[in-house]
């Protein structure tokens, strides 16, 4: 589970066997959301506030190209068979 970055306590990440598209999963205290990265859009939530989510969808919008660069670093052609 590569972590990228922490941030307010949420730990912005993937998991090892992600898959396309590009997308980060947020975790904190046993919450945890996802958002695809391009077009930015949450996936899911599970335990976040309204207020976190905004938050973290903020950052990971000022983030995005930091988050694909690095699902490219991590992945490269793992995902394409």
């Amino acid at each position: 589970m590569p972590t990228l970055f922490k941030i307010f306590n949420f730990r912005f990440m993937f998991y090892s066997g992600d898959h396309e598209p590009v997308h980060i999963h947020v975790v904190r205290g046993g919450c945890e959301a996802k958002f695809n990265v391009q077009p930015l859009e949450m996936v899911y939530n599970h335990g976040f506030k309204q207020h976190e989510i905004t938050l973290i969808r903020s950052l990971v919008e000022e983030n995005a190209d930091v988050i694909a660069e690095r699902w490219q670093e991590f992945f490269g052609n793992k995902n394409n068979g």
